[in-house]
C-alpha cells in the first residue's frame, strides 16, 4: 500500500523549522510548505499599501492580496500578486510587524484556507506556528521543536549576517522574546505544542540531527501501518 502522509512542524522563532522542514521534505520527495513566508507576504503587502494594521483594514486589502508558492532550484518561492517577494519578505520592517499582522483572524482564516488545499492529499512537510494544532491536527505525524533562547538569538543573527544585513543582537533577542509572548497568549491559533505531537529540543543538535530524527519517525510510521512512500530515501 503507497501512502503519502502529512508532517507539521511548529515552534518558536529561531528553533529551526524551516531548513528542518526543507531537507524532510527532500529526503521524503514530499512538498516543502514554509507557512511562515505566506503571513510575511500579506505583511509585506500591507506595508506597501500603507495599510494601518487594524483588522478593518486588512480585511479590505485582504481581496487584493494573492498569495503563490513555487518551487525551483533556489527552494520555494513565494509570490505576491504574480511577483516573487522570496527575499523581500526576509526585509527588517516586515520582520518587525509579522507578528501583529499573522494574528489578525482574517488574515489566518485565508493563509488556512490556501495550506489546506496544498496539503489536502498529504505528501507534504509544513511549518509554522499552528500548522499541528489548527490547520491539520489530524497529521499523522507531529513535531514541535524548541530551542533555548540564547541559541535561536545566535541562529538569527547568523542568518542577517549571511544576507548581508546589519544586525544588533540585543535587538534580535528582544524581538524573539516579545514575538515568543506574542505568539503564545494572541486569540486566534496561539502557539501551543499541538496534541500528540513529539518535541525536540534543537538546542545541541545540528541540522542534519535534526532531520535524521524527523525521517527515523517518519519511517516508523511508515512501516508499523504497512504503509510505503515510494519516494522515500533512507
Amino acid at each position: 500500500m503507497s501512502k503519502a502522509i502529512t508532517i507539521t512542524i511548529d515552534g518558536p522563532a529561531g528553533a529551526g523549522k524551516s531548513t528542518t522542514a526543507r531537507r524532510v521534505a527532500e529526503r521524503l520527495g514530499y512538498v516543502y510548505v514554509d507557512t511562515g513566508a505566506m503571513y510575511r507576504a500579506v505583511t509585506l503587502a500591507a506595508l506597501e499599501a500603507n495599510t494601518p494594521h487594524t483588522p478593518q483594514a486588512m480585511a479590505a486589502l485582504m481581496p487584493d492580496v494573492h498569495i503563490t508558492l513555487a518551487t525551483d532550484d533556489r527552494g520555494q518561492r513565494t509570490y505576491l500578486n504574480g511577483r516573487d517577494v522570496s527575499d523581500e519578505i526576509r526585509r527588517p520592517d516586515v520582520t518587525g510587524a509579522v507578528s501583529v499582522v499573522s494574528a489578525m483572524p482574517v488574515v489566518r482564516r485565508a493563509m488556512v484556507d490556501i495550506q489546506r488545499t496544498i496539503g489536502a492529499n498529504g505528501g507534504v512537510v509544513m511549518d509554522g506556528r499552528d500548522i499541528g494544532s489548527v490547520v491539520f491536527p489530524g497529521a499523522e505525524l507531529k513535531i514541535f521543536l524548541v530551542a533555548d533562547v540564547a541559541e535561536r538569538v545566535r541562529r538569527r543573527l547568523a542568518e542577517a549576517q549571511l544576507r548581508g544585513e546589519q544586525s544588533d543582537e540585543a535587538a534580535i533577542r528582544r524581538q524573539i522574546v516579545e514575538r515568543d509572548a506574542y505568539d503564545s497568549s494572541r486569540e486566534e491559533s496561539p502557539l501551543v505544542k499541538p496534541d500528540g505531537a513529539i518535541e525536540i529540543d534543537t538546542t545541541n543538535l545540528t541540522i542534519d540531527e535534526q532531520v535524521d530524527l524527523i525521517v527515523d519517525r517518519a519511517r516508523k510510521y511508515l512501516s508499523a501501518y504497512n504503509l510505503v512512500s515510494p519516494f522515500f530515501k533512507l
